[in-house]
């Protein structure tokens, strides 16, 4: 997610295709799963006269929500998570809704905002979380069993040298504790060797397996694409952006095997559903890139993907299992906190 408000340093990433995929029309209620910095928001009610629900789980997005919609009466402002945009539809008198977008990973304005600790490059509190409520980044370093972090950073980072980190991390914190990004930051590099000649810090993947942890990222993918298929109506459409390949499989996996395209599962999705009518028709089975301008442009979007579908009206399948069973829950880490 890289959304900022006009005249910010930062573009919305995929924009012109977003909105083609999400083909608005006048009158149509649509949903903006991840208001960010209102980017799609902003493109989507410039081509049509319609309405957007506006979620955002950041209280700091919210309130750039509020401004918005005191500029513009057809955003409405949905605080919560988008794992609950089926509610938040209602909350706003619609039963269904003509799209939903979904810009998902981290916000620009999070990563440059040192004191939400999210970026290694700055140093601030290891924090992480988006809503700013609940375990932390630090919580998680800190207080997890060894095996609990090795399987984070494996399951949701990729990361070959899970288990040399987070033994590293145990032997470390037992005479200091971790409270800072650059700290960790630094135990991981010196743990796996440095950067040697390789263009990403050797920390990024541990980073994103904490920030998927702290705020249950995969999860909360998981039910929302759920939630959307309940409320989008038939020829509605469902519009994803994701960064990073656990997202982007999740979202591959979902689209085809309720499209009927998919055959088995995998650890991040779940087996299609014998004899269930597709409730969705893909229109594309390949994902949408962005283009070697936008990338010059925006780096941030390299490597960004774009997948969509169109809802049929079959009915819907229902929530979709879980992404992964093997993690530490997070009620367990809150209940180490108290």
């Amino acid at each position: 997610m890289t959304d900022t408000p006009s005249g910010s340093a930062h573009v919305p990433v995929l924009l012109e295709q977003v909105v083609e995929a999400l083909a608005p029309v006048d009158k149509g209620v649509y949903i903006d799963g991840t208001y960010g910095g209102g980017g799609y928001s902003r493109a989507v009610l410039a081509v049509a006269d319609c309405k957007i629900i506006a979620i955002d789980r950041d209280p700091d997005a919210q309130a750039r929500a509020w401004e918005h919609a005191g500029k513009d009466a057809r955003l409405r402002p949905a605080p919560g998570r988008f794992s609950e945009l089926h509610l938040a539809a209602r909350a706003n008198g619609h039963e269904h809704v003509d799209g939903v977008m979904l810009d998902l990973g981290v916000s620009s304005f999070q990563i440059d905002q040192a004191e939400r600790g999210f970026s290694f490059m700055r140093d601030g509190p290891l924090d992480m979380r988006m809503e700013k409520s609940g375990p932390s980044a630090a919580d998680a370093v800190n207080l997890l069993e060894e095996k609990q972090l090795s399987a984070i950073f494996h399951f949701l980072g990729e990361e070959p040298a899970s288990r040399r980190i987070a033994k590293a991390i145990v032997a470390r914190r037992a005479d200091t504790p971790f409270s800072t990004t650059l700290d960790l930051a630094g135990l991981i590099e010196s743990t796996v060797g440095g950067r040697q000649g390789k263009r990403t810090h050797p920390a990024t993947r541990a980073f994103q397996a904490l920030r998927l942890y702290v705020n249950d990222e995969l999860g909360e993918l998981v039910a929302g694409l759920s939630a959307a298929e309940d409320v989008i109506r038939p020829g509605g459409r469902i519009v994803v952006v994701s960064f990073h390949s656990l997202e982007d499989r999740i979202v591959k996996h979902f689209l085809r095997e309720r499209s009927g395209n998919a055959g088995g599962g995998s650890r991040h999705a779940p087996e299609a559903q014998r004899g269930a009518a597709p409730s969705f028709e893909l229109i594309a089975r390949r994902s949408i890139e962005p283009t070697d301008e936008e990338t010059a442009i925006n780096p941030r979007a390299r490597s960004s993907r774009l997948r969509y579908a169109i809802r049929t009206d079959a009915p819907a399948w229902g929530e979709a299992d879980g992404y992964t069973s093997r993690l530490p829950r997070l009620s367990d880490l809150e209940g180490m906190m108290s």
